[in-house]
């Protein structure tokens, strides 16, 4: 009778795929995170494999290296992107191999062949992995690109005797009067006889300011170091310090 009830009320569960599973852990399921992943520890060790040509031990570096870009590849897959998750790991893990290979091996040509029984799904997972790519490589251009602007403003601040401890020491400490002596340098740049004025003195014209600001002589003098500095961001080629400044104006 009981066996009877039991078949009666008992419900087919549906099998997850995999890629449910991972939306599931994109929400905090750790521990299907930890169970998935070591399910497809055989997966990984064949990705890898297919990179080193040799038969991969869980005791390998590379086989560390492919475990971890399985997990990335977990936290970054979207199904919007049109490959499947596995198609997506495989060429991940691949690339970061071959990137760790290629940082530890004098030979710096390293090639692989990324066939598969899907190119279809291949091609999709490569395309995602060159985004992800596209996006480190921005990301550190961005930061190299910033670095030199900063060394640039540098070497113009020494030319008016100032560095960057200067601007640190005498910057107005309140919001409302960096952003007057912001819209001071504003007015210093956009003027074309007062430009040039701080360009050839290397000084600020502070009796010219003076008319035509509705700032006393005093607190142009006392913010003189902070303004210039503004002034010359303003007027030369400095994009992401341009943007810190529209920043502070807008807050």
């Amino acid at each position: 009778m009981k066996l009877m009830l039991s078949l009666l009320f008992m419900t087919k569960k549906k099998k997850r795929t995999l890629e449910e599973s991972v939306l599931l852990i994109q929400k905090g399921d750790h521990d299907l995170q930890n169970e998935v992943i070591n399910s497809y520890k055989p997966f990984i060790a064949k990705s890898v494999s297919a990179v080193c040509k040799r038969y991969i031990y869980e005791t390998d570096d590379e086989f560390s290296i492919g475990l971890i870009s399985f997990n990335e590849a977990i936290e970054k897959y979207s199904p919007e992107r049109g490959s499947s998750l596995l198609s997506f790991a495989d060429v991940l893990i691949k690339r970061r191999v071959i990137d760790y290979i290629r940082k530890h091996s004098k030979n710096q040509h390293i090639s692989y062949d990324l066939s598969s029984d899907s190119q279809e799904e291949e091609s999709s997972g490569t395309i995602i992995v060159n985004e992800l790519s596209m996006d480190d490589y921005k990301k550190k251009s961005d930061e190299q690109q910033r670095k030199d602007e900063i060394i640039r403003f540098q070497q113009m601040l020494k030319i008016y005797d100032l560095s960057f401890s200067d601007l640190v020491e005498n910057s107005p400490k309140h919001a409302d009067a960096r952003k007057s002596a912001i819209t001071i340098a504003k007015i210093l740049s956009e003027d074309e006889e007062l430009r040039s004025l701080l360009i050839e003195k290397k000084r600020l014209p502070i009796k010219q300011l003076e008319q035509m600001v509705e700032v006393s002589r005093k607190t142009i003098e006392r913010n003189r170091k902070y303004i210039i500095a503004i002034a010359l961001i303003l007027s030369g080629d400095y994009i992401y310090m341009k943007d810190y400044i529209k920043g502070v104006l807008e807050t």
